[in-house]
């Protein structure tokens, strides 16, 4: 009895840990997982010395009302837009040939962010169930300004808001439920 009340309670606990933090994976990973289940893609691109990527990371990805909403809606992935991994994505696999394993500070930009054409880092990335992109938001993001971009791209809204003016209506309906930690 004892034992089964131990391993009860492990499994409660690792439950619980698990549930504290988003469980980051691959693009390559989610594209395969898309093809099990589909399910958007939230893209965290991120570099090693980007400052507001590790205010992002502190603040945003560790608050719980984040983390539930991300894992429920999304697959999430990390990805270094200055690494070495490669990403096969649409049939062509992106490279960063120019990385330097020994290079402190900024590195060269790896493909797959350049195909994604991002502006700046932190840079959050949705990419639909089939794997095409959506958009990219550039910049730190409070989990509830977060909040409006998952919800909008979760439910599809993003499709009625073709217009500044709508976008303005938007957010000025939106009713945000996320909490500070």
């Amino acid at each position: 009895m004892k034992k089964a009340l131990l391993v009860l309670t492990f499994l409660i606990s690792t439950a619980a840990l698990t549930a504290q933090e988003i469980a980051w994976m691959s693009m390559d990973q989610a594209l395969v997982a898309q093809q099990q289940m589909p399910k958007k893609i939230f893209m965290d691109v991120y570099t090693t010395w980007c400052g507001p990527c590790k205010l992002l990371d502190k603040n945003t990805f560790s608050n719980p009302d984040v983390i539930a909403y991300i894992s429920k809606h999304f697959y999430p992935v990390k990805f270094n837009a200055e690494g070495k991994d490669s990403i096969t994505y649409q049939g062509f696999t992106y490279t960063n040939p120019n990385y330097r394993e020994a290079k402190r500070g900024r590195n060269a930009t790896h493909f797959f962010a350049d195909a994604l054409k991002l502006q700046g880092y932190p840079s959050l990335t949705f990419f639909e169930s089939d794997g095409t992109l959506i958009q990219s938001i550039v910049g730190y993001q409070t989990p509830q300004e977060l909040e409006l971009f998952l919800k909008m791209i979760a439910t599809d809204k993003y499709k009625e808001v073709t217009t500044r003016a709508q976008w303005d209506m938007y957010q000025k309906n939106f009713k945000g439920t996320f909490k500070s930690k």
